[in-house]
């Protein structure tokens, strides 16, 4: 390995989320500490992934089939649907193995700043999906943000004409958070949807 493959390695490992230079430098050196055991197998089995996973072309989810194993299963509740904004949002959902029903992936929220349009998200295939897979219910899941608030209103909005039931996640107080440490913001998301 030359001098550059090694400064390409670490500047292809800075460009992932929470690492920069230093970081990527502290990585490369210890999969090369441990090439067999590590670095082969880490290299490989990026190879795979990138050969082999999709994207579901009903939810957006990612799978080595599509449909996705989710979209496939036969226990999911099909009349409910939960629109997420991007798939660690849709997996996070899955790790507590709480909601039972299907997703939809948006693939990011509508941003004005970002030049992000409706056009530019899975939209359109959320209002197919709900027109003709007989869904009752649509949980939008977008997060507490200005832009993932804008998309919830955008979307509700954009089914009205299917006579669907719309609902949101509860924001608010979380579980174990007290209140000297919230800001306005939440408190007043947690007053208004007080049940």
């Amino acid at each position: 390995m030359s001098h550059s493959e090694l400064e390409t390695l670490i500047h292809l490992m800075a460009k992932l989320p929470g690492l920069g230079p230093r970081s990527a430098r502290r990585v490369v050196l210890h999969l090369l500490k441990q090439k067999d055991a590590l670095m082969r197998p880490l290299a490989q089995s990026l190879l795979q992934t990138a050969d082999n996973v999709v994207n579901c072309e009903i939810c957006g989810n990612l799978d080595v089939a599509s449909p996705c194993h989710i979209c496939t299963e036969n226990k999911r509740d099909t009349k409910t649907l939960c629109v997420v904004e991007n798939v660690a949002d849709l997996w996070a959902m899955e790790r507590g193995s709480i909601y039972r029903g299907l997703y939809h992936v948006l693939g990011g929220v509508l941003s004005a700043m970002d030049g992000v349009s409706p056009k530019d998200l899975n939209i359109d295939k959320l209002a197919n999906r709900v027109a003709n897979d007989d869904i009752s219910e649509v949980i939008i899941a977008t997060n507490a943000t200005v832009d993932g608030q804008t998309t919830a209103h955008y979307i509700t909005e954009r089914l009205a004409e299917y006579g669907v039931e719309i609902t949101r996640l509860a924001h608010g107080i979380p579980i174990g958070g007290e209140l000297d440490y919230l800001d306005e913001g939440t408190l007043s998301a947690a007053l208004k949807s007080r049940k």
